[in-house]
């Protein structure tokens, strides 16, 4: 089968024309970790022709400079095994809500922390085991061990043993995520990360996170859903900083109302290791005990190992890959998809990515990436997700008035089991054009519900379009679409022009 290719030069026609004799290379593309934006492109790639090999370290479900595994962090110590977990710490909270639906629950009932790890390891285990099929099966050669960049064209793979082999590739594609970090607090070494808070040995009575972001919310709800008892610290006045203010102030509260103990505006000065547990010394001077402490404080673009700034691949601060349009790097022949380049770091953002790279470079078809109206959800319990903008964002970027529609409601399973745990819709809309752009939603089932949503505002859905919309009843789900009140109208103030 011809190969359709995108030369050098297409995309850069200040690049040149390509020479007319064209150098032989072992492959046409060659991928530096085997994440999901990676196998996508691999994969990909390989079904337009292209011969392709991957290269990602060994298997462990926790990450280190020496250990990973196919699938990546979202398979193996992220999105897959953190939903499990939190499907595993729903389930105290609905036995609960079943007494006042008539189920009678007369023994004791216990959770099994050991049992419930054992079956996310054994899942995690089956989707490794099939994303190396899914290699498999598109022809891409997989190689275990670490690649790093060693010339324009040229990777080198060290392998378990130690030995290192040189390959050539046409493009070389930075697929290697992203790893998580700790803050320099004194005594750090005694916390842990994401990755060891899903594989812990031993189920913690007592757990302290630090961090406002989605990963402490979703750890915080599920240890406190198995019944720990769980603080957490955070800098600002609510979680979930860059959401949607009203939606930060509702999940706080629910956090709050399931028994979390939060501690906003506090960070922690020191951990010490103690006969009793962990002692943590917060911002404020007071004193804990926790069996463990989990800094979930951010992630950081894993670039370090790859050899790119003797390549000279350009790099932000951060450490992320710097990308065109096109996620192709300053040096032609290299490109960069997903966490590496720190764009927007979601799972299915890397897919499109990669998606759009074997587009443009083997599919004969350039592509951009859109990151307009990209969905997400937090896993906390309740879920809150959203698409488009939020309130805050949408009066940022105005041209005109904005209108707002909010439903907030008990849902119709909490009125029977007595949860008090309030649900929140809401909708933002341009009045100009009467565009619905932005929505979001904290409350059972929210992440389902939004994905439908996304696809209206994808296609630049109308608020009448919404309101003309037929509801399914009962469902919390209808009620996007009976919102008819406006909630409040925040006037558009035009920015001052300045050629300061």
């Amino acid at each position: 089968m011809a190969r359709k290719m995108l030369s050098d030069g297409e995309l850069n026609k200040a690049a040149g024309a390509e020479e007319a004799t064209e150098t032989h290379y072992d492959f046409d593309l060659f991928v530096i970790g085997a994440g999901s934006g990676g196998v996508r492109a691999a994969r990909f790639s390989a079904n337009n022709g292209a011969k392709v090999g991957i290269c990602e370290l060994p298997f462990h479900p926790i990450s280190s400079d020496e250990i990973g595994g196919v699938g990546g962090t979202c398979v193996i110590r992220g999105c897959v095994p953190k939903k499990i977990l939190v499907y595993g710490a729903t389930y105290g909270s609905e036995l609960e809500d079943a007494r006042n639906y008539g189920w009678e629950i007369n023994e004791k009932v216990d959770f099994t922390w050991k049992k419930l790890l054992q079956k996310k390891t054994d899942e995690i285990l089956r989707l490794n085991n099939i994303y190396k099929r899914l290699l498999a099966n598109a022809a891409v050669k997989l190689y275990e061990g670490e690649g790093r960049i060693v010339g324009p064209n040229e990777v080198e793979v060290r392998q378990i043993d130690g030995t290192k082999i040189s390959y050539t590739a046409k493009h070389i594609l930075i697929a290697t995520g992203s790893r998580a970090q700790k803050p320099n607090i004194p005594g750090h070494e005694l916390a842990i990360t994401s990755d060891e808070a899903l594989s812990l040995e031993e189920f913690p009575k007592r757990a302290i996170v630090l961090g406002g972001g989605y990963i402490a919310v979703e750890f915080a709800s599920i240890w406190r859903g198995m019944g720990a008892t769980v603080d957490l610290f955070f800098r600002k006045e609510l979680p979930l900083r860059g959401f949607d203010d009203e939606m930060r102030a509702l999940v706080a509260r629910n956090l709050e109302g399931r028994g979390i103990n939060l501690h906003p505006q506090t960070s922690l000065a020191e951990l010490i290791k103690t006969e009793e547990g962990i002692k943590v010394i917060s911002s404020h001077g007071e004193e804990f005990v926790a069996d463990v402490v989990l800094f979930a404080t951010g992630r950081a673009p894993n670039t370090k190992r790859l050899n790119l700034e003797a390549v000279g691949v350009e790099l932000d601060q951060a450490g992320a890959v710097k990308v065109d349009e096109y996620s192709r790097t300053n040096i032609p022949s290299i490109w960069a998809v997903g966490d590496a380049t720190n764009r927007i770091n979601l799972t299915p953002v890397a897919l499109m990515e990669a998606t759009c790279f074997a587009n443009t470079v083997f599919g004969g078809k350039p592509t951009k990436a859109d990151y307009t109206n990209v969905a997400c959800a937090v896993f906390c319990i309740p879920p809150l997700a959203v698409v488009g903008l939020s309130e805050e964002e949408a009066v940022e970027k105005a041209t005109g008035d904005i209108l707002v529609f909010t439903s907030g409601f008990n849902p119709m399973k909490n009125t029977i089991s007595g949860r008090q745990e309030k649900t929140l819709m809401k909708l933002i809309v341009d009045e100009k054009t009467d565009k619905v752009i932005g929505a979001s939603m904290c409350g059972p089932d929210a992440a389902e519900i939004m994905q439908g949503i996304a696809i209206a505002l994808k296609c630049g859905a109308t608020k009448a379009q919404f309101d003309s919309t037929v509801g399914i009843h009962p469902s919390s789900a209808e009620e996007f679409v009976t919102m008819r009140t406006v909630t409040r109208r925040i006037a558009y103030k035009a920015k001052p022009k300045t050629s300061l």
